[in-house]
């Protein structure tokens, strides 16, 4: 790895916050009073150290992303599959209720033949309407037994799928607490490992992480050149727009805003002001429009990085990314050159 590219990383790594690691519950923890002071850390160490965590900790944030979205989905499903079995149950009582007062009918007629009836009814015209009607009764009582067993069917095939459902919904459940785990475990671990850093230096290294993405984006000059470059769509300029307003606000795992965001979660918040729903998660925003080259990339298109896709953001122009970064970080324009792109999507 490049020696500027593991220099950012630490960089990036040093500036998890308090403010951060509080949105998953994570409070990071100091040295017990009256405890020896430790030896300083091995700065080489921290760097490596940290810069994993904080991989796993994106990682682990997409599949966050991904059982939550999940979570929603099917939770809606089984919603409408359990209203759907409420009005089929209620449907089949009634035809059970039809098919009792038939049978109740037939049982009071008694178990002569209609002939010896006929022959000993005092009113035969009476009598004859009479069977008539219970000839009809009989062809709707076949009719009733048919959509009976249909409709029972029916009531079994939404219990199944429900049933599927709500085994579905359980895994996505378990798997959002479980990702939410990885992320505050790793967030913990890497804010204890800062910690013995020190603060003036945590601050600092913040300071200059933000000065070296803005010399990045501007290539060391004082002005940001987006290029001329059009959008490919009215759609993608309204979207990067949208994205552009958002800088400066707070990176947080799993969340998509007003306010604050992840990495996919800008995307999918400044796409959905262009009146379009993008998936939730970057791998799922990979796949979710036309791949282009990254010399073909124009205003609006998502670049997605890393070889795992677990990290996005949208092209501005003239090799100019804006992205929300990482904790402590706020949204901002980076290079494109910063991460290693693994696509350019263009929606």
């Amino acid at each position: 790895m490049p020696v500027h590219r593991r220099s950012q990383l630490l960089a990036r790594a040093l500036v998890l916050t308090a403010a951060a690691t509080t949105a998953l519950g994570v409070t990071a923890g100091g040295s017990a009073h009256g405890a020896p002071v430790p030896d300083a850390p091995n700065r080489g160490d921290v760097k490596a150290q940290v810069e994993q965590l904080y991989n796993e900790a994106e990682q682990a944030s997409e599949k966050y992303n991904a059982a939550q979205e999940a979570q929603q989905r099917l939770q809606g499903e089984t919603t409408i599959l359990q209203g759907e079995m409420a009005v089929a149950q209620d449907q089949l009582n009634q035809l059970r209720g039809d098919l009792a007062t038939v049978a109740g009918a037939e049982y009071r007629g008694g178990g002569m033949t209609r002939a010896v009836q006929l022959m000993l009814a005092t009113d035969p015209d009476g009598y004859l309407t009479r069977a008539r009607t219970l000839d009809q009764a009989a062809e709707r009582q076949n009719d009733t037994l048919h959509e009976l067993v249909t409709r029972q069917r029916r009531l079994d095939q939404r219990r199944a799928e429900t049933t599927g459902k709500l085994a579905e919904l359980d895994q996505a459940r378990r798997s959002l607490a479980d990702s939410k785990e990885q992320i505050q475990q790793r967030l913990a671990k890497a804010q204890k490992l800062l910690n013995g850093l020190g603060a003036t230096e945590r601050t600092r290294m913040a300071a200059q992480d933000a000065h070296e993405a803005e010399q990045r984006a501007t290539r060391g000059t004082d002005r940001l050149d987006l290029g001329t470059v059009p959008p490919a769509s009215d759609r993608g300029a309204a979207a990067l727009a949208a994205a552009v307003r958002m800088i400066g606000s707070p990176y947080v795992y799993g969340s998509a805003g007003p306010r604050t965001f992840d990495c996919s979660g800008l995307m999918y918040y400044s796409w959905r002001q262009a009146g379009v729903t993008l998936p939730r998660t970057s791998q799922a925003q990979a796949y979710a429009g036309q791949r282009v080259s990254l010399s073909e990339a124009r205003p609006g298109d998502l670049v997605i990085f890393y070889r795992d896709m677990h990290h996005v953001g949208m092209y501005a122009g003239g090799g100019v990314i804006v992205h929300a970064p990482y904790p402590g970080a706020k949204v901002r324009y980076e290079s494109v050159n910063a991460m290693p792109v693994a696509g350019v999507v263009r929606l």
